[in-house]
C-alpha cells in the first residue's frame, strides 16, 4: 500500500487519481477476457486456427494497452493535449495512407498493415480528435476573438470526408454525435446547430443514395428482407439465453455468428450468461458515462470539462450503437464493444480515450482548492 505522507510521483498519482474510474476499466478488461475464452474458440476452428489462437492474441494486447492507459494518466492536462496533438497528427496521415495504400476488407478500406500488425488509424483519432476539439471550444470560450469553434468546425470536415472516403458511415456518426455534444455543451447559437442539424441530415441521405452498403443495411433494417442472418442469429442467442443464460461454454448459437468475437460478442454474453448479466454489463457503461459526466458538471476549467464530457459520451455512444445493433434497434454497423471486443486497435485506443480520462479527472491542487471554495460559497463559509 503506498503511504498518504509519501510525495512521490508514484504515491502522488495514487491518492489523486479517481480509482473508481481505474476498477471500472480494468474490470471491463477482465470481462472481455473472459467472454473471449466463450466467443472465439469457435471463429478461431472456421478459420482452421487453434482453438484458442484470439484468446491468446486478446490477452497479448491487453498488457501493452493497459501499459498505455496508466502511462497517459499520470499526463497533466497540458501534456494531455501535447499528446493529442501528436497523436491527432500522425492518425490523420494514417488515415490518408489507409485510401492508398491500406488493405481492403469487405469493401472498406480501414486497415494499415505494418510490421505484420494491422492497424486501425481511426481509432486512434477519436479520443486525440475529442480532446483537440476540446481545446478549440474551451479557447473560445475563453477568448472569443480565438476562432477556435471555426477551426473546431474544419476539422471536424477533415475528419469526416477522410471516414466516408474508407467507407465507414458507423465512425462518421460516432464522430459527429460526440463533436455535436462537445458543441451543445460549449454554447453553440441556435442557428449552427439548425444548420449542422441539416447537414448531418443530408449527409446520411447522400451517403443513403450513394453508396450501395449503407443502403442495403438499412433496407435490411427497415424491412427485415435479404441478408439478416448476423443480427437475426444474434437475437435468437439472446433470446436463448433467456434471463440466466445457458452457462459457460454451452452456447450453441454462438458458433454460426461470424463475427462472434468481435461485433457480437454482446449475444454471446447473453447465450451464457444471460440477460442479467447483460443488463449489469449496460449497468457498468451507463455508471462510466455519468460518473464521467458527474467530474465535467464539477470542473470549472473549460478544456477539463469538454474533454472529461466528450471523452466518456465517446464510450458511450458507442457502447450503444453496438448494443443496439446486437438487439437489432439499430443497423449493422461493424463498431466493436469498448474493452470487451477483441482487436489490438481497438482496445489500445479505448485505453489511450480510458488514459486521458484517468488524467484529467484527478484531484490536483488547485482542483482541491476550487472545490474547498465551491463548498465554502455553498455552505455560507466565510473565505480564509
Amino acid at each position: 500500500m503506498v503511504s498518504r505522507v509519501e510525495r512521490g510521483p508514484l504515491a502522488d498519482w495514487f491518492w489523486t487519481i479517481d480509482r473508481l474510474f481505474m476498477i471500472i476499466f480494468i474490470m471491463l478488461m477482465g470481462i472481455g477476457l473472459m467472454l473471449s475464452f466463450a466467443a472465439s474458440p469457435a471463429v478461431a476452428e472456421r478459420l482452421g486456427l487453434d482453438s484458442f489462437h484470439f484468446v491468446k492474441r486478446h490477452a497479448v494486447f491487453m498488457l501493452p494497452a493497459l501499459s498505455v492507459m496508466i502511462g497517459l494518466s499520470f499526463l497533466s492536462p497540458r501534456q494531455v493535449r501535447r499528446t493529442a496533438m501528436a497523436l491527432l497528427a500522425v492518425s490523420l496521415i494514417m488515415m490518408v495512407l489507409v485510401l492508398f495504400i491500406g488493405v481492403e476488407v469487405k469493401g472498406g478500406r480501414r486497415w494499415l498493415s505494418l510490421a505484420g500488425l494491422s492497424i486501425q488509424p481511426s481509432e486512434f483519432m477519436k479520443p486525440a480528435f475529442v480532446v483537440i476539439c476540446a481545446w478549440l471550444f474551451a479557447e473560445h470560450a475563453r477568448q472569443p476573438e480565438i476562432p477556435g469553434n471555426l477551426f473546431a468546425i474544419l476539422l471536424f470536415g477533415i475528419v469526416a470526408a477522410l471516414l466516408i472516403a474508407q467507407p465507414d458511415l458507423g465512425q462518421t456518426i460516432l464522430t459527429a454525435s460526440v463533436w455535436g455534444s462537445m458543441f451543445f455543451m460549449a454554447g453553440v447559437p441556435w442557428f449552427w446547430i439548425v444548420v449542422l442539424g441539416a447537414l448531418g441530415v443530408s449527409g446520411f441521405v447522400g451517403a443513403y443514395m450513394t453508396l450501395p452498403h449503407v443502403a442495403g443495411r438499412v433496407d435490411r433494417f427497415l424491412t427485415g428482407e435479404g441478408d439478416t442472418f448476423q443480427v437475426d442469429t444474434a437475437r435468437e442467442a439472446i433470446i436463448r439465453g433467456d434471463w440466466f443464460g445457458q452457462g459457460p461454454g454451452e452456447g450453441i448459437v454462438k458458433r454460426i455468428i461470424p463475427d462472434s468475437h468481435t461485433d457480437f460478442i454482446f449475444s454471446v454474453a447473453a447465450e451464457e450468461f444471460g440477460i442479467i448479466f447483460c443488463m449489469l454489463l449496460v449497468a457498468i457503461f451507463g455508471f462510466l458515462v455519468l460518473r464521467g459526466l458527474s467530474h465535467a458538471y464539477r470542473e470549472r476549467n473549460d478544456f477539463n470539462r469538454f474533454a472529461v464530457a466528450g471523452l466518456v459520451l465517446l464510450l458511450g455512444i458507442q457502447s450503444m450503437i453496438n448494443i443496439g445493433v446486437n438487439l437489432e434497434l439499430l443497423p449493422a454497423k461493424g463498431m466493436t464493444l469498448p474493452l470487451i471486443s477483441y482487436g489490438g486497435s481497438s482496445m489500445t485506443a479505448i485505453c489511450v480515450t480510458a488514459g486521458f480520462i484517468l488524467a484529467l479527472t484527478r484531484r490536483r491542487p488547485e482542483k482541491r482548492a476550487q472545490e474547498r471554495s465551491l463548498f465554502r460559497s455553498v455552505a455560507g463559509v466565510p473565505a480564509e
